[in-house]
């Protein structure tokens, strides 16, 4: 005998066709059964679908983390990359000072700049002032070389001095020179006449004496369209004192001077 109910499936038809009623067993409990067997296919089968999607979706976790991984590591070697890199450069002179020595002194060389000329490395807005040993350096930033001590009293305030001078700029090449002119200049000091570190440079020279100065810009002319400096940069001199006169001040009627012996 098969039983067919109204409200089953194809499958439940199917399989109740190829089950045979025993004598004494009742068909509901073999559809029952079978209908359980059914379903218990279906939960493995979503069972083992849920389990396949839950390890390609970790799979795809564990390639996006690997992924990751491997582009962290490259981002972090390149970073070490460029960091050796910088230490580098850092650590080694960003100028090379020995090779700008050098051609700066080609450069001086061929503006026929004196012996022991200074020489200047500029890196920026920093320079570099490199001279021998025999250079003093006062408070105030000025640096001279005594090339000859004169004799007598240094000059004081009032007082006029006449001195010779060569004017030079960084590269040794001469800006300005009294012996060109064959004419001495005279001025007298504490009038504000002169360049503050060319005053403070000639103020303890003695007559007969030749100094070299190197003035920094803070010691300079001022700059400008107005001026004939248009830079910031240091100037030399050699200056040679030639003489030191006491100065008095004379008035005839309405008209005063100053007289220098």
């Amino acid at each position: 005998m098969y039983l067919i109910s109204p409200f089953s499936s194809p499958s439940s038809v199917l399989a109740s066709s190829t089950s045979r009623s025993f004598p004494g067993a009742s068909a509901v409990p073999v559809r029952t059964s079978i209908l359980a067997s059914e379903q218990e296919q279906r939960l493995g089968f979503e069972h083992d679908f849920v389990s396949r999607s839950t390890w390609a979706g970790d799979r795809r976790d564990r390639n996006r983390r690997r992924d990751l991984l491997f582009v962290s590591l490259i981002s972090y070697s390149s970073m070490l990359a460029l960091s050796s890199a910088s230490g580098k450069v850092k650590g080694s002179n960003p100028y090379n000072e020995k090779r700008l020595l050098e051609q700066n002194k080609k450069i001086q060389t061929a503006n026929n700049a004196p012996d022991d000329f200074p020489n200047f490395v500029r890196e920026g807005f920093q320079v570099k002032v490199v001279t021998s040993d025999k250079y003093v350096t006062t408070d105030s930033g000025l640096i001279y070389l005594d090339i000859l001590v004169g004799k007598g009293d240094c000059p004081k305030e009032g007082q006029q001095v006449t001195f010779h001078y060569v004017g030079y700029n960084e590269s040794g090449r001469r800006i300005d020179s009294t012996y060109l002119q064959d004419r001495p200049a005279k001025i007298r000091l504490g009038n504000k006449s002169l360049v503050p570190g060319f005053e403070e440079g000639i103020r303890d020279m003695r007559p007969g004496g030749k100094r070299r100065i190197i003035i920094p810009p803070e010691l300079g002319p001022p700059v400008g369209p107005s001026t004939f400096f248009s830079a910031k940069q240091f100037e030399v001199f050699d200056i040679e004192l030639l003489d030191v006169n006491d100065c008095q001040r004379r008035t005839i009627g309405f008209y005063s001077d100053v007289v220098c012996n």
